[in-house]
């Protein structure tokens, strides 16, 4: 039968189930189709429809075999996660449903296109087989969620591919294409043409065979693959740094180790055990708080409905640094030509070869092809000349941070931009109203602050001018999903929202260690809270010549200044706040503790040991405190665009679900207390939100 008539006889015998689901029958084959858009996700409907239609095919005589599909774009992308904390789900739940599915007496095959997530998966290892076109991608990533895959799929999935490769899929929750899935088992056959006629022919040659379908609760094969009882240590062991701070995936080995060692039924229970430990977790609280934080970043409330976007088909990036050949190779990966102007031809090849050295590397660890490489590179248009920028859509200018440099750039791109061009600086801190001053269109200017390296890092604060037009606005967030980034938009002020907020970090850990610890110390308490590594650290990554220090009126009145007037610039000096081998590996510098306990003599306080949570209590309570400022001053939309933003750019732990999240587990009341305590004024919305009894991360609670 031709794909067409496959489909008309689909629609022809096609009877509703309910609102999202169909059943129908082409000859002896039942085809059960969900049709719940956007990606027939697995709420209340969906679920109804599968129970019942799969009673239905368990009682019609005349199908001996049933197809599972799903209609749109993908077949079941995964569970409805805004069920989740509801306090009544609707029934029937998802365990009930995919029972149903397993114990159909006919043979069962699900057709998977596009994605199936979590519980899409897990619904599809219900059924006896499972077909697949090339570009289906399949896995468990409920990991990233601070869960494990509670709808059997820990039971389920060890049983097709093996212990090993099951703890791969679900750690590391990264979703396998059909071919490697194929390869693995647990894809049984690839649909090279149209799916559903072959999911059906695949179903036809199943019930011809005449074997019993066997559940995959019966199957063995995955757990008589060859693995030792060290398995489970061994793996513990190779992925500790990637555990660290984080349940879910010992839960997840704990889940596989009872698929391998107890009887389906009791693996069940097990599973259902450490799912629960997990889902009661603020660990798991604060991942899915993120979750949907990220998805919510893009909506602009005061943006008019239906404000049209500009069309951005060419790019031009000024300066072609660090971050101006990072910018450049965001819009090259995503299929947009740029055009990248220096002043000097050595500056403009070494950013040229920057971008094809990145670009190389992605090559050898396999994550783009040969013929993707020559075609972003191909992209590229390197020039020494800003009028070449005449034509382009959208500019960003990514120069050295000085305010008279930006604003003669952007006076000299009022004179060459194209009318409707967007110019955009990628300035971190400076007052993006000055830069568009310069310019006779500055509703035509917008910050859009990338962070380093800008090619891998996925924050884009979009900083909107106070005469930036809102088409502008629209364009820029909707462009930084289009280069793979997470827009959080920001007004206009010094540090926009991630480096505000982080300065009082900084100046707290500075003024910390005159009172007793040791830069170590408070790095050290930073690590144990989540963060891959601290201040200190931090500033000698980046090097302490870098960050303000200005050799000609340095005064030697902090430790850092007098540590760049003895040369210790950090790690490319082996000498900074810490002191490093050839290997540029740390340790704590006695020249550098010295100092510091010069500068505690000086500022006549005794010193005095500090504990982590005090030091974590001094160092982030400032930053939860500016947090709140950024709120009432209207610069930041929401908190949780606040929270976003920390996490995604620099490196604030998930687990605790960004400082306005952590701040509310800590406890409003104890933060004004801690606040007054260390001398710091609690922001009036702290006190206000403490007082009615309001929670900081859900402000305000009509965004």
């Amino acid at each position: 039968m031709a794909s067409g008539q496959t489909l008309d006889a689909v629609r022809e015998s096609a009877q509703s189930i309910n609102d999202v689901t169909t059943y129908a029958r082409v000859g002896t084959v039942a085809v059960i189709t969900i049709d719940s858009p956007p990606v027939n996700a697995l709420g209340g409907a969906v679920r109804r429809g599968l129970m019942d239609a799969f009673a239905r095919a368990a009682d019609d005589s005349e199908a001996h075999a049933v197809v599972l599909a799903c209609a749109g774009r993908t077949f079941i992308a995964g569970a409805d996660i805004r069920e989740f904390d509801a306090p009544d789900p609707d029934a029937p739940d998802l365990l009930d449903v995919l029972a149903r599915i397993d114990a159909c007496p006919k043979p069962t095959v699900a057709a998977i296109h596009g994605t199936a997530l979590g519980g899409g998966l897990e619904t599809a290892l219900c059924c006896h087989y499972r077909v697949a076109t090339p570009s289906a991608k399949v896995g468990l990533p409920e990991v990233a969620l601070g869960l494990l895959p509670g709808a059997g799929g820990t039971q389920r999935l060890p049983r097709i591919v093996g212990a090993q490769t099951a703890l791969e899929m679900m750690v590391l929750g990264k979703p396998v294409a059909a071919a490697p899935a194929h390869e693995i088992g647990l894809i049984d056959t690839i649909v090279e043409g149209d799916l559903l006629e072959g999911a059906i022919a695949f179903a036809r040659n199943a019930v011809l065979s005449g074997a019993p379908p066997v559940p995959v609760r019966e199957r063995s094969e995955g757990l008589s693959l060859p693995h030792d009882a060290e398995l489970f240590a061994r793996f513990r062991a190779d992925n500790a740094r990637a555990f660290k701070g984080y349940q879910a995936p010992e839960n997840i080995v704990r889940a596989v180790e009872a698929a391998v060692t107890l009887p389906f039924e009791a693996g069940m229970r097990r599973e259902a055990e450490l799912f629960q430990e997990l889902f009661a977790s603020r660990q798991s609280a604060a991942l899915r708080y993120l979750f949907f934080a990220e998805r919510q970043t893009a909506r602009v409330p005061d943006l008019p409905t239906g404000t049209p976007k500009r069309p951005i088909a060419k790019v031009g990036v000024i300066g072609a640094g660090t971050m101006g050949s990072g910018i450049a190779m965001n819009f090259l990966s995503a299929g947009i030509p740029v055009t990248l102007v220096e002043q000097e031809d050595a500056a403009l090849e070494r950013g040229v070869a920057a971008i094809r050295r990145n670009y190389e590397i992605s090559l050898k660890k396999g994550k783009l092809t040969p013929a993707t490489l020559d075609a972003c590179t191909e992209r590229l248009h390197p020039s020494l000349d800003m009028a070449d920028l005449c034509e382009a859509d959208l500019i960003i200018e990514a120069v050295f941070e000085k305010m008279t440099l930006k604003q003669e750039i952007f006076a000299r791109l009022d004179g060459i931009a194209r009318p409707g061009a967007i110019l955009a600086t990628n300035t971190s801190f400076l007052d993006i109203n000055a830069i568009a001053a310069a310019t006779s269109r500055p509703g035509d200017v917008i910050g859009l602050h990338f962070f380093s390296p800008a090619n891998v890092m996925r924050l884009l604060e979009v900083v909107r001018g106070s005469a930036t037009r809102p088409d502008v606005v629209a364009t820029a967030m909707g462009l930084a999903r289009t280069i793979a980034k997470i827009p959080v938009l920001s007004g206009v002020c010094d540090g926009f929202i991630a480096n505000r907020m982080m300065t009082p970090r900084m100046d707290a850990a500075q003024a910390l260690i005159l009172e007793g610890p040791l830069p170590w110390e408070v790095d050290k308490a930073m690590v144990a809270y989540g963060f891959a590594m601290g201040p200190f650290a931090m500033l000698d990554l980046v090097g302490l010549d870098v960050i303000g220090w200005d050799p000609a009126t340095s005064t030697s009145s902090t430790v850092t200044q007098v540590l760049c007037e003895t040369g210790r610039w950090g790690q490319k000096r082996q000498a900074g706040f810490y002191d490093y081998d050839a290997t540029r590996r740390p340790s704590p510098s006695p020249v550098t503790e010295a100092l510091v306990r010069e500068f505690q003599f000086r500022a006549e306080t005794q010193p005095r040991l500090f504990s982590g949570e005090e030091i974590v209590e001094r160092l982030l309570l400032p930053v939860v405190n500016e947090g709140a400022r950024i709120l009432e001053e209207g610069i930041a939309l929401r908190a949780s665009d606040i929270d976003v933003a920390l996490v995604m750019g620099y490196g604030w732990p998930p687990v605790t679900g960004g400082p306005m999240f952590w701040a509310d587990t800590v406890g409003l009341e104890k933060i004004i207390a801690r606040l007054e305590a260390i001398g710091e004024t609690p922001a009036p919305l702290l006190r206000r939100l403490a007082d009615d009894g309001a929670a900081l991360h859900t402000w305000p609670a009509t965004a």
